[in-house]
């Protein structure tokens, strides 16, 4: 896989996770305060996902870095 495949792979990793996550955070601000365990794995949840995205943009900047290096030599 070229630096360029993997790089749209992750870009689309990132735009569903973080449509994932907003569309979580929707869901647990329309809850109330009703079923407060719930909730709270719905949070956990969400912010395990903003971990991942925080790892997934790491991984895109340094694939940037890597392309553009390569073609900086081409």
């Amino acid at each position: 896989m070229t630096i360029k495949e993997e790089l749209r792979h992750v870009e689309d990793d990132l735009a569903r996770l973080r449509q994932s996550t907003r569309e979580l955070r929707e869901q647990i601000g329309d809850m109330g305060a009703t079923d407060l365990v719930e909730r709270s794995q719905m949070l956990e949840l969400a912010d395990d996902q903003d971990q991942i995205i925080a790892e997934l943009e790491a991984r895109r900047d340094g694939l940037l870095r890597r392309l553009q290096e390569e073609e900086g030599r081409g």
